[in-house]
């Protein structure tokens, strides 16, 4: 078992995995990990879907062209999700609030799901397994993605990790330096510094992707980055949303 520091600092993405499965003990710790998450409330609205079989992670690649999501050994699905207690108020005969119509809720399923992923990537990394964060399972195609999950009412996915023997050992990708993520008190409204030092970072990002090992390019951090922001704007986020029973109107 690799120790914290190790585990949080030398983290990395890894794409391609041996095909050999990993150990359900393995499994279990990263479960147990996820259950303990801290959660909004303690109302742990989130969910997990682990999916094993390979021909529904081929078809989920075929969706996504994503590599890692048929390569994997396991592929753990973080959902929001507020059909749990729903059903457990209907046979309670409580009144159910409601709370998926507002953005507070929405908020609430993303943070607990994001947390609930980022325990399993710390206990993945911690036993040596590689993974993969899959943010395009989210967008792709919701309403099919929906239908080859069998998410009810009340549940959307938030994000996809793959996980695997790592086959790769992928560079350390530069982060942004500390004067651009942390304030003091508040937002530190030096906008001149602010810009000279993420343009320095976005210059150091473009060095590491020309001469990282394995496949190089051009990217900067920058003009990288705002791609992605120019094809989500195609996205229909929020009719999915609708579809799923979050009718958001405050």
């Amino acid at each position: 078992m690799n120790d914290v520091k190790t585990t949080l600092l030398e983290r990395t993405s890894v794409r391609r995995y041996e095909r050999e499965s990993i150990p359900q003990e393995t499994m279990d710790f990263i479960y147990e990990a996820i259950r303990n998450t801290p959660t909004s409330y303690n109302g742990q609205q989130f969910s997990v879907i682990d999916i094993s079989d390979q021909q529904l992670k081929e078809e989920l690649y075929a969706l996504t062209d994503s590599k890692q999501l048929k390569t994997c050994n396991r592929l753990l699905v973080f959902c929001s999700d507020f059909n749990k207690i729903s059903r457990l108020a209907e046979r309670k005969g409580f009144d159910v609030p409601p709370f998926t119509n507002t953005m507070d809720a929405v908020i609430i399923g993303i943070v607990d799901a994001a947390l609930a992923m980022m325990s399993a990537v710390v206990a993945a990394q911690a036993a040596g397994l590689g993974s993969n964060c899959v943010g395009y399972l989210r967008t792709v195609d919701p309403a099919k993605v929906a239908e080859l999950l069998k998410l009810p009412k009340g549940v959307f996915v938030v994000c996809g990790l793959a996980l695997g023997i790592p086959r790769e050992h992928p560079d350390l990708k530069p982060k942004q330096p500390s004067s651009t993520v942390f304030h003091k008190n508040c937002y530190n409204q030096d906008n001149e510094a602010l810009v000279d030092d993420l343009e320095q970072y976005d210059n150091l990002v473009k060095e590491y992707n020309r001469t990282r090992s394995g496949g190089t390019t051009d990217n900067d951090w920058c003009d990288h980055i705002l791609g992605y922001y120019r094809h989500a704007m195609a996205y229909r986020m929020l009719d999915y949303l609708r579809d799923q029973g979050y009718d958001i109107n405050r």
